[in-house]
């Protein structure tokens, strides 16, 4: 009976803890934006509907697995910037944020293959189409990259960019009368909307975990990612996260986004290189494949080798490959 006695009181103890009143996570940064537009592109727009947490939610909810003496050992921001080191991203999950966003249906392609969000898009066949195209200026048409099949290099003169613009507008223009004009005879909005462009604007509202939203900023800010995409990410990180978790902000900067990371073929090349060992260098990266020439002696194009190149740079090292 002593036992059990004693039992019930640690249980009565503990449910004692559990009840302590809780104040839901506010950050004033955060609550000062919500609900505004940030514009971007000619007619985008991304605006803060709702969140859930803050800095303080990721370290209350590493230390359950510590208990409450792990903040004897390192301060809250040690501890994000080591649980942001090493890749311990469940904590990074207790906090959510929900935007809605107007964007392009071509680059909304690309957002929607983020599979890890919850997603409510305009629908258009229960509501018109917005009246809306992203249209480029004479001097934004990209020309093909040479070296890299998915990406843009340079750009077109405004001379023929001017004639392209024009030729977008009247483009939207009879698109959009296309459409009006179905819908005016009685086609139904699901079948009348089939042949508008993919520059024409869609909304959605979009909720998703701060983890998986670093993922998505990860790439998508990256300098290789399409121009119309990376400006939406660049907007949602610097205006919107780094006032909503400006520590976390801080660490993603620095182990994430302005990393420099290196594979093991790369590491060895590196260290050849740091050493003054030139010949080993090289010879390691012929031997990966990377020196591949053709028989005029040219090195062919290789996107490890370059992407390599572009690390050593940053690090203020340069290597002649000849």
């Amino acid at each position: 009976m002593q036992d059990h006695d004693k039992e019930k009181k640690i249980g009565v103890a503990a449910s004692d803890q559990l009840s302590v009143a809780l104040t839901r996570p506010s950050v004033a940064a955060l609550d000062a934006i919500l609900g505004k537009s940030f514009s971007t592109l000619d007619d985008g727009f991304v605006r803060v509907v709702d969140y859930m947490g803050d800095d303080q939610s990721i370290v209350t909810a590493a230390r359950v697995s510590y208990g409450s003496g792990t903040k004897k050992v390192q301060d809250d921001r040690a501890l994000i910037r080591y649980l942001m080191r090493h890749a311990h991203t469940t904590p990074f999950e207790m906090c959510e944020i929900k935007l809605h966003v107007r964007v392009p249906m071509d680059t909304w392609r690309q957002w929607i293959r983020h599979r890890t969000a919850s997603v409510n898009e305009y629908s258009t066949r229960y509501s018109l189409a917005i009246d809306a195209a992203q249209r480029s200026k004479p001097s934004e048409w990209r020309l093909q990259s040479q070296d890299n099949k998915q990406g843009s290099a340079g750009y077109l003169s405004e001379v023929p960019g001017k004639e392209l613009s024009l030729e977008e507008a009247d483009l939207h223009m009879h698109a959009r009368l296309v459409y009006e004009r179905r819908l005016k005879v009685g086609v139904a909005r699901e079948q009348a909307r089939k042949d508008l462009p993919l520059s024409t604007y869609t909304e959605a509202y979009w909720k998703i975990d701060l983890h998986n939203l670093l993922n998505f900023l990860h790439l998508r800010m990256h300098k290789h990612a399409q121009e119309e995409i990376r400006s939406y990410a660049n907007l949602i990180g610097h205006e919107i996260v780094a006032k909503w978790v400006p520590v976390v902000w801080e660490a993603f900067v620095d182990y994430r986004k302005n990393a420099v990371t290196f594979s093991r073929i790369e590491a060895m090349i590196v260290g050849a290189i740091a050493a003054g060992k030139s010949a080993e260098a090289k010879s390691l990266a012929e031997c990966f494949g990377m020196l591949n020439r053709s028989e005029d002696g040219k090195l062919r194009p290789n996107r490890e080798r370059r992407e390599l190149e572009e690390k050593l740079t940053a690090m203020g090292m340069k290597f002649d490959w000849h």
